[in-house]
């Protein structure tokens, strides 16, 4: 797409953000679609924040994704959050309604919508046990709440079990979903909760070291079991492979980033990403 004067802008924020694919995942998609757009990255201090978002907009924007550290610190310059962002406390995509600028959280919606897209899993009336309790997990447990799980069990570590608790509480007044919390380094009711889920999830950092992995090595894995990581760098983590040999269906977190991304880019234009090429272009990108 060639710039000229009627080019709008769209930038993810955060710090360090350099790294970030999602240049290249947008500016595929701007091209691809015909649509007037440049995607940049604003790595930038926390002090420039507040007058960062103001640039939305002051220069018309499309919007913008936010990154760490700044998902929750940039929604008190925010006019609304959508029902996901607001009880998740924390939002990745910012929505220019004409100067009225609108908070999500795409996260949860990626991750699911991959799973969706891969082989058709949806979590609706299924129970989910999830390891780990940060942004990551907090995201996916609010989507699964709200897109109509039956049960949701949460592992994190005793020593945020209180908070995790209150959570999953607040969750559950909103949404009606059975949230229940345990700590993650009792094996024996990983397993437990396990056997009767559709869907296992691992949202913490263990694995991306290739080597570590949150299950106990003999964990019986049923049949039928769907199991996600939200890791995917490794591509395949030990977690991932421990379910493949298990003869399961385990899918990596590159989905979760390219959908999350697919869903900003339809709130800020109106039109599909393209992503079966994109996704092309990130299996060659990741050799996988």
């Amino acid at each position: 797409m060639q710039i000229d004067g009627h080019t709008r802008m769209a930038a993810v924020v955060a710090r360090p953000i350099r790294h970030s694919i999602s240049p290249f995942i947008h500016n595929y998609a701007f091209d691809a679609s015909g649509i007037n757009g440049v995607y940049v990255a604003w790595d930038i201090p926390e002090e420039d924040l507040e007058e960062s978002v103001q640039n939305v907009r002051r220069y018309d924007m499309f919007g913008i994704n936010i990154s760490m550290p700044y998902k929750q610190v940039v929604i008190p310059f925010l006019d609304e959050l959508d029902q996901a962002a607001e009880l998740i406390g924390a939002v990745n995509t910012v929505v220019n309604r004409q100067g009225r600028l609108i908070g999500y959280n795409t996260d949860g919606y990626g991750f699911f919508k991959a799973l969706e897209k891969n082989d058709g899993f949806t979590i609706a009336g299924k129970t989910m046990t999830i390891l780990g309790g940060g942004g990551a997990a907090t995201s996916l447990i609010v989507q699964a709440a709200l897109d109509g799980a039956k049960k949701i069990n949460i592992f994190n570590q005793t020593q945020f079990l209180e908070e995790t608790e209150a959570k999953a509480q607040k969750y559950k007044e909103a949404t009606g979903v059975t949230l229940e919390v345990f700590p993650v380094e009792n094996q024996d009711l990983i397993q437990e909760k396990i056997l009767e889920s559709q869907l296992l999830v691992n949202a913490t950092s263990v694995g991306m070291d290739g080597k570590s992995m949150v299950l106990a090595d003999d964990t019986e894995l049923p049949a039928g079991l769907r199991v996600a990581d939200t890791i995917y760098q490794p591509f395949e983590t030990s977690f991932l492979a421990y379910a493949r040999s298990k003869g399961l269906k385990a899918s990596n977190g590159l989905g979760m980033l390219l959908y999350q991304a697919a869903k900003s880019f339809q709130l800020w234009t109106g039109s599909q990403m393209p992503t079966d090429a994109i996704w092309q272009e990130l299996e060659k990108r990741y050799d996988v």
